[in-house]
């Protein structure tokens, strides 16, 4: 008789992780309080996501799931090799990724989560079975070797109760299932909201077919674009149609009093991102500016992510919510999946052990890429247009293509090599950034023996150097 799992959100971490489950000969349901977000007569668009990079980790961890799934719900994505960054007067700047051409790549997440789905249902409904429309109420755990008893709200108003040998919560940033834990475990648990508000707003497709992009693109589908402003930033990334989804990120001060009047919105965003504005429409991106939902951004951490006695356990944001500038979020969500399954072979299905090594052995590396994200947002809408910063990201470009395996960059450690934890690459990366605060200080003291043109024939022959 195959044990029972409730596996609590049908979004990408809960999908993946009911695939690997099931793979595993677990009897999976997967709950959901949303209705099914494929049917036509019930999508409800949501405005409050931002667009998603896969990279090493995320790919890595679809294909260890199943290669097969992997390469169908991977069709369709878009690489990224680089930002390319939008200054104020109108001029582009590539800004490449990786050491020898490694891409990011862009994917929607609604498209990536309905593809998902499709993969559960392929699976068969002996082994998979989807409820939508089930919110979690409570949990009620038993002893290690008793059914926990999940209580749902349904459409109908009346609560089900479901019975199942383990409870695995994905349900985001604001789990229940995490907040039932706490009532079981002692749990060390922090919040912290970021002063930054997001609004989704959208780039149509253009209406020309363009041949250097291979379709009706208005920018290059090949870059993750930023318009990074200092206090706040736009950046947009391709979709397969030709349009780009874009997204503001700015203070919730600043935004909330722009949003006083249309002329405030319609005069920031032509002054600042003017370039944007034109392949945008004024009109439209002012309408999307007010009216769009205006999300908030917290990073979430926790310990432990268990129940004891295998009772339940959390992954993705449920245990680790971070922002979304490192572009991590479901890379590590995925690869959270990976983690707890091999743990799960390792110890020979035996949950107990498999879940209180995954919290002893997953911790570092979580509080590690929270604290890298949250980091990274000054990098991605302030750093990328000081000449100290890019002269800085050149040295790092240059030795690691010099050196190879013996010198890598920090986000070639997160982005491009998931063999890689998080926290040994921040801790390699730490190694290296002595190294290379020795190597700024005499460039600089050169630079200011040679001045500006020697600045500029210094940066010239690093990004020569760094191309061969």
């Amino acid at each position: 008789m195959p044990e029972t799992v409730a596996v609590i959100g049908a979004g990408l971490v809960g999908c993946l992780t009911a695939i690997a489950l099931a793979k595993r000969d677990y009897k999976v349901t997967l709950f959901d309080y949303r209705l099914d977000p494929r049917d036509q007569k019930t999508i409800d668009r949501n405005l409050r996501s931002i667009n998603l990079a896969i990279s090493s980790r995320g790919i890595s961890s679809l294909e260890f799931v199943d290669k097969e799934v992997a390469g169908r719900v991977l069709k369709g994505i878009i690489p990224m090799k680089g930002r390319m960054i939008h200054h104020l007067n109108g001029a582009q700047e590539s800004q490449t990724y990786g050491l020898f051409g490694e891409s990011i790549n862009s994917i929607d997440r609604a498209v990536l989560n309905h593809l998902l789905l499709d993969e559960l249902e392929r699976i068969g409904s002996d082994k998979v079975q989807v409820k939508f429309g089930h919110k979690l109420s409570k949990i009620k755990y038993g002893k290690p070797d008793e059914f926990q008893s999940c209580v749902f709200a349904t459409e109908e108003g009346v609560d089900q109760v479901y019975a199942t040998n383990f409870v695995v919560g994905c349900d985001g940033s604001y789990s229940t299932t995490r907040d039932q834990m706490q009532r079981e475990v002692r749990m060390h648990f922090s919040q912290e909201y970021i002063d930054c508000c997001y609004i989704e707003l959208y780039i149509p497709p253009s209406k020309n077919y363009d041949a250097r992009y291979k379709g009706n693109f208005s920018l290059a589908p090949d870059h993750l674009h930023i318009w990074p402003r200092h206090q706040y930033m736009l950046i947009a990334l391709a979709n397969a149609d030709g349009s780009f989804t874009s997204t503001f990120f700015g203070p919730w001060g600043l935004v909330e009093s722009l949003l006083k009047s249309e002329a405030r919105v319609r005069e920031f965003l032509i002054k600042n991102f003017p370039d944007a504005m034109e392949i945008m429409g004024i009109n439209q991106a002012v309408k999307s500016f007010m009216s769009h939902p205006k999300g908030a951004l917290m990073c979430i951490e926790c310990d432990p992510y268990n129940v004891s006695g295998g009772r339940g356990i959390i992954l993705g944001d449920a245990a680790h919510s971070m922002v979304p500038f490192y572009g991590q979020g479901m890379n590590c969500g995925f690869e959270d999946v990976k983690v707890l399954m091999k743990l799960l072979d390792a110890y020979d299905g035996d949950r107990a052990k498999a879940f209180d090594a995954y919290t002893r052995e997953r911790h570092q590396d979580l509080t590690a890429i929270v604290k890298l994200a949250k980091r990274n947002y000054k990098e991605m809408s302030h750093d990328v247009t000081s000449k100290v910063f890019l002269l800085r990201k050149k040295l790092d470009h240059w030795l690691g293509k010099l050196l190879k395996d013996k010198w890598l960059p920090l986000y070639t450690m997160v982005s491009f090599r998931a063999d890689i934890p998080y926290h040994k690459a921040i801790a390699i990366s730490k190694r290296q950034k002595t190294i290379l605060d020795f190597i700024q200080v005499l460039i600089i003291a050169a630079i200011s023996l040679l001045g500006y043109e020697g600045f500029k024939r210094v940066s010239r022959r690093l990004k020569q150097a760094s191309r061969q």
